[in-house]
């Protein structure tokens, strides 16, 4: 096991480059069983959820490469199945369902884990794949899908979900007729997704807004593709530099992405100006104590509103953070508290007492984006942090201690005894 310790207090100074997105390299890189060939995909991140991913691939049949750039070759077939042991570290495992069943009509699937931040049930993905003409069965933990004939329907999603959405779009693109997702997920990530079946041959329009229409083809050809950057570790970024007063250029900043949480920013009284991809992000002094509700993009994204908390622990004032996406949320709440952070909460809301500064202390992430709190609290808290089950940040933020050093900041990955 391995921890972090950060000696905070230090402002953050220089320039940052942001990786490719975790959450748009998932999808595209199951999307590749959906053709027969060799697919090289370009900006893919070095992290934990890439690497089950890859295996999981892997164990289908498919071959996988490391370079420059990620090579998946699917010129054959071994298993039509997503076994328990992958699916329960990472569960956009799930995303292996729609491709499959959308190239051979064949899937077992074992229902999702991942991180422990609410229930996310898959349930919308089988009642749509139902839709389009599959049986579905569950047994001993697995959904078991088979399609003699997959063909379009009209599909209206009762919540937005965005793999759910990913997964009936590639579904979709091989079945026979025509298929409209009505409440469909509008994230940039779902949009990457598109941009890459159709450059493969698919028909699909609308993908950014609530309404995606597919028109089912006879087969698909391996392109390349470019993963879009990600615009969470970008955002986590651009708290670096305001929770620590400190000042940042963002290299490959997705600005279009992320114009609810600059403008929330801005409020709290962050400096951002954006020049072509690059932000350059000033902090100072403490903050405004503002209030957001997560919601889904373009929204203020539940995937940013931990590292947000964060940086109102020590605003000048109180703020009001509503948590609407995942129940099970506010779990590095009681860490932040541990450092000094004055934080009640009741239900879905948590009521933020900004604090004059933080004190280091042992913490442990509980999730992925928790743990990215913990980090920024870390960067801006007096004394030392030592944050524990690091693991979990590993799965979505690539180097992002070296990224952080190499700012100024004093942070080491060491390896933990306990």
């Amino acid at each position: 096991m391995e921890k972090l310790v950060i000696q905070g207090g230090r402002p953050v100074h220089g320039t940052v480059k942001v990786s490719g997105s975790k959450n748009a390299a998932l999808p595209i890189i199951a999307s590749s069983l959906l053709a027969a060939g060799s697919h090289t995909l370009h900006n893919i991140p070095r992290l934990r959820d890439i690497g089950t991913m890859v295996r999981l691939m892997e164990h289908i049949g498919a071959e996988a490469e490391w370079g420059d750039s990620l090579t998946i070759r699917t010129n054959r077939f071994s298993a039509i199945e997503a076994p328990y042991d992958l699916v329960k570290t990472m569960r956009a495992s799930v995303l292996v369902l729609g491709p499959l069943v959308g190239q051979l009509r064949r899937a077992r699937v074992s229902l999702p884990g991942g991180c422990a931040i609410g229930a996310r049930p898959i349930d919308m993905h089988l009642k749509a794949l139902e839709a389009m003409g599959a049986k579905i069965e569950l047994k001993e933990g697995y959904v078991e899908v088979f399609a003699r004939h997959l063909h379009g329907a009209d599909i209206t999603f009762n919540r937005v979900t965005v793999t759910g959405t990913e997964n009936i779009m590639m579904a979709a693109v091989l079945a026979d007729g025509t298929t409209t997702i009505h409440n469909a997920a509008r994230e940039p990530e779902v949009v990457d997704l598109a941009d890459h079946l159709v450059a493969m041959g698919a028909v699909v329009e609308g993908a950014g807004g609530d309404r995606i229409v597919i028109h089912g083809v006879d087969e698909l050809t391996p392109k390349p593709h470019t993963v879009i950057s990600d615009r969470i570790e970008a955002g986590t970024m651009l708290m670096a530099a305001g929770i620590t007063g400190g000042e940042l250029s963002i290299e490959n900043f997705p600005a279009a992405m992320l114009e609810t949480l600059v403008t929330r920013l801005k409020d709290a009284g962050m400096s951002i100006t954006v020049e072509g991809n690059v932000a350059h992000a000033r902090g100072g002094g403490r903050p405004r104590g503002i209030n957001v509700a997560t919601a889904p993009h373009p929204g203020f994204a539940t995937d940013l509103q931990a590292q947000f908390m964060a940086y109102m622990s020590i605003a000048n004032g109180t703020s009001i953070i509503t948590e609407t996406i995942f129940e099970n949320r506010f779990m590095h709440v009681p860490e932040l508290m541990r450092m000094g952070a004055d934080i009640a909460i009741d239900g879905g809301i948590a009521v933020v007492k900004g604090v004059a500064s933080l004190k280091g202390a042992p913490v442990m992430a509980t999730d992925l984006r928790a743990s990215a709190s913990l980090v920024l609290a870390g960067l801006a808290a007096e004394g030392t942090t030592e944050l524990r089950r690091i693991y979990h940040l590993d799965r979505g933020y690539e180097r992002i201690e070296a990224k952080l050093r190499e700012c100024g900041a004093r942070i080491e990955r060491q390896e933990d005894a306990e």
